[in-house]
């Protein structure tokens, strides 16, 4: 079953392309782990999946939901009513965690749930709960953000991402701005996730956890797809040039 279809997407910023037809699916269940150079367009891929971004030409569609297509030769987006529905298909966990500073742990991530899903805030509170548990954050529940290492917030953004039960997670590079020791604890979580079959979109330059972790990983260069295929083909043996030279600074990773 496939939950996410982009198809042709082009994206231009003052003039410059920055995706240059750049298709990919998602089924359900799958992870799929985007790499590639800084400014290869895989941060500006994940914003106009996530529809941060508006797309020159191209579309996209969550499933039988056509998000924006291209009629006439200009982008059409669905109505406001129809994307506020998509929108509550996926979930993003940014690399700055993006966490309310002044709410406690606990309200970051039962807010949402509540507001947006109107759910009752007792069931909010303990489903929020349950997933800083998961997290291994119970005991943070009251805590806020500033008291927390890099890696316990990006763990809470992922909580609070997880409240909304969203259909696929999309993470735009979760690690970046973590030191190494507390990287591993974020990875870790996100493994977690896909031995429980959570569809997800990784943006990462962790090679090594693309490789034990995607069904799938997509090396996207300039703003094409250069190489796209199991972890094992694009990353041990991959067919492009390109590729091979890209992954050269990361043999010590892998």
């Amino acid at each position: 079953m496939i939950l996410l279809k982009m198809n042709d997407i082009r994206k231009s910023f003052d003039g410059q392309e920055v995706l240059k037809g750049v298709s990919l699916h998602l089924e359900k269940g799958e992870v799929l782990s985007v790499i590639g150079p800084s400014g290869g367009g895989k941060s500006t891929l994940l914003r106009c999946a996530t529809l941060l971004e508006t797309i020159d030409s191209g579309s996209i569609a969550y499933g039988d939901d056509h998000a924006a297509w291209t009629q006439d030769g200009h982008t059409v987006y669905a109505s406001a009513h129809a994307m506020k529905a998509i929108r509550r298909r996926f979930g993003l966990v940014f690399q700055n965690f993006n966490l309310f500073p002044h709410w406690s742990v606990l309200k970051n991530v039962m807010d949402a749930p509540v507001k947006v899903l109107h759910m009752p805030k007792k069931e909010a509170q303990a489903k929020a709960l349950a997933l800083l548990e998961k997290m291994g954050l119970a005991a943070k529940a009251g805590a806020y953000p500033c008291q927390l290492s890099g890696g316990q917030q990006q763990r809470v953004s992922i909580a609070r991402a997880l409240a909304m039960d969203p259909e696929i997670l999309f993470f735009d590079e979760p690690t970046s701005a973590l030191d190494p020791e507390l990287t591993g604890e974020v990875l870790r979580v996100i493994r977690s996730l896909a031995e429980e079959d959570m569809t997800m979109v990784v943006v990462t330059h962790e090679m090594a956890f693309a490789a034990k972790v995607s069904d799938r990983v997509i090396f996207l260069d300039g703003g094409t797809v250069v190489e796209e295929g199991p972890p094992a083909q694009v990353l041990a043996s991959p067919e492009q040039e390109r590729t091979r030279q890209f992954l050269k600074g990361y043999s010590a990773e892998t």
